[in-house]
């Protein structure tokens, strides 16, 4: 594997330079009471099926905005910022929740499953949606974050799974230092057992949680559990994962495919119903032909980049996240690409499992020991002992960009290791016990209302306005065609597009 960080030359700095990024960001529609928003997605943000940059997560209540392909990571960030400068100006009185963990809800079965319409793809999207309500509730499926996708000129697809192994063994410092989710509102845990601690009424908390969205209360599953899916290459991962999508898991046969007056529950009773029901905090992916399986996809053209996704809506910020996070996720990316990497094991896999919830739940209490080899190590001492070796690597980043911020990204993480109160998950308890009584809505809600006005604030051209404009038009013509297309009954397009063969090379792809 070539080693990244070696020489200032030519070579190297075309490289570092060469990195691409996107970011994907999920946000609830809020009322101003801090309760979600029940009103459909809204006409002026075009359809949610097949707009460039605004769609729906789960929930028809749950906003994604999503950037194209960046060289630098200033203009990613200014491209979020103007997709979600038009979508609050969309939204009237509603708002974007600015946390990972969500505002509050209604009844499990009242929240909203997303809806794209008449096509078979649009009603396949749903049924998967209504299949992860019926597995994991769909409170949990509202929790929100931000997707770093990442990628490295030449980066074959050995190398991208060496990158993944290590990214997993040290996922436990980006969740400590950008963590945002130490507490919730209790509606998101009525009725189920859980670990937190009351701050008051209305709030649960951890004292010393960073991400309670990546602990045991978020995208947690006991079925998935049982999937040591190992990435010690594309072609192990992708039997773990066809196994999974093939396989009948008895819990979900006990569910059935459909309800009794024949309406779909799931897509399917197999462990995973699609690739994209697979939970981590990092992932391989590929960019998908129309109709094709991811995994078909991966297992014939390779790895194309990594999607991040372990990041929280940072409340504090504007949209959710900063230029320096990127920042240093670049060199931590880069950290993760070049270093050995040995194979995982089934004993490692579950090791980097308690690290994550530990580093999720106690990540900032002092002394908190992490599973390292065969023995352990204190958080904070293991974080430095990482971030001691990205200092090289911001060098190289900052000399092939002419800037000192890679090198900066790299000291404001060893500062927060040294100083727990910094981080953004301490910030946020701060915030909510001494300015909001305890409440962790109210502080939300409150920031909610300033980031929605700072967005208000920013100026948009008339030819700004009218190209958003045209794009939503666009992608509800889109939608229409695509419904005006089909022509496969629904029962056989899915059959189809869920056949086992489709997973592996060369199937025929699925029409409309």
């Amino acid at each position: 594997m070539d080693n990244y960080s070696k020489g200032p030359g030519l070579v190297a700095r075309m490289r570092l330079t060469g990195i691409r990024r996107g970011l994907e960001k999920e946000s609830l529609r809020s009322q101003a009471d801090g309760r979600l928003a029940m009103t459909p997605h809204p006409a002026a943000l075009g359809s949610a099926l097949t707009h460039p940059h605004i769609t729906t997560d789960f929930s028809e209540s749950q906003l994604e905005l999503i950037t194209g392909v960046h060289a630098g990571v200033e203009a990613c960030m200014d491209e979020l910022t103007r997709v979600q400068q038009f979508t609050v100006r969309a939204l009237g009185d509603e708002m974007l929740w600015v946390s990972s963990m969500p505002c509050g809800l209604p009844a499990d079965d009242d929240i909203p499953l997303g809806q794209y319409g008449t096509s078979n793809v649009g009603r396949a999207k749903t049924v998967y949606r209504s299949g992860l309500g019926c597995r994991y509730g769909r409170r949990m499926q509202t929790i929100s974050g931000i997707h770093y996708n990442w990628s490295m000129p030449e980066a074959s697809s050995e190398a991208y799974f060496g990158l993944i192994r290590n990214f997993r063994r040290h996922a436990f410092l980006p969740l400590y230092l950008f963590g945002a989710s130490p507490a919730v509102c209790s509606t998101f845990v009525a009725g189920r057992a859980h670990q937190l601690q009351p701050l008051n009424q209305g709030t649960m908390y951890l004292p010393y949680a960073t991400s309670l969205r990546m602990g045991r209360l978020g995208y947690q599953s006991d079925a998935q559990a049982s999937l040591a899916v190992s990435y010690n290459s594309l072609g192990g991962y992708a039997a773990s994962l066809q196994q999974a999508l093939t396989q009948p898991y008895a819990a979900y046969e006990a569910m059935g495919v459909k309800a009794p007056d024949g309406s779909y529950r799931q897509l399917q009773t197999t462990l995973l119903q699609i690739e994209n029901e697979f939970y981590g905090t990092i992932r391989p992916k590929r960019v998908i032909f129309p109709g094709e399986r991811p995994l078909h996809a991966l297992r014939e053209r390779g790895v194309e980049y990594v999607e991040v996704r372990l990041m929280d809506l940072n409340p504090f910020e504007p949209v959710g996240i900063t230029a320096q996070t990127l920042r240093f996720l670049d060199v931590f990316l880069l950290h993760c690409l070049q270093s050995d990497s040995p194979d995982d094991t089934p004993q490692e896999i579950a090791a980097i499992g308690r690290n994550q919830h530990r580093a999720a739940e106690r990540g900032r209490e002092p002394g908190l020991e992490l599973e390292k080899g065969q023995g352990s190590m204190a958080l904070t001492a293991w974080g430095m002992e990482i971030v001691q070796a990205l200092k090289p690597i911001a060098a190289q980043l900052d000399a092939a960009h002419a800037t000192q911020d890679y090198s900066r990204a790299v000291a404001d993480a060893e500062y927060a290791l040294l100083h727990p109160d910094s981080t953004p998950s301490a910030r946020v308890l701060k915030a909510v016990q001494e300015e909001f009584d305890g409440s962790f809505v109210a502080f939300v809600r409150a920031q909610s209302v300033r980031t929605r006005q700072a967005m208000l604030d920013l100026p948009m051209s008339e030819q700004e306005v009218a190209e958003w404009a045209r794009m939503s038009a666009q992608s509800l013509q889109d939608q229409a065609d695509i419904e005006a297309a089909d022509t496969m009954p629904f029962d056989i397009y899915l059959q189809e597009y869920l056949s086992p063969r489709r997973l592996l090379a060369k199937p025929v792809l699925v029409s409309a």
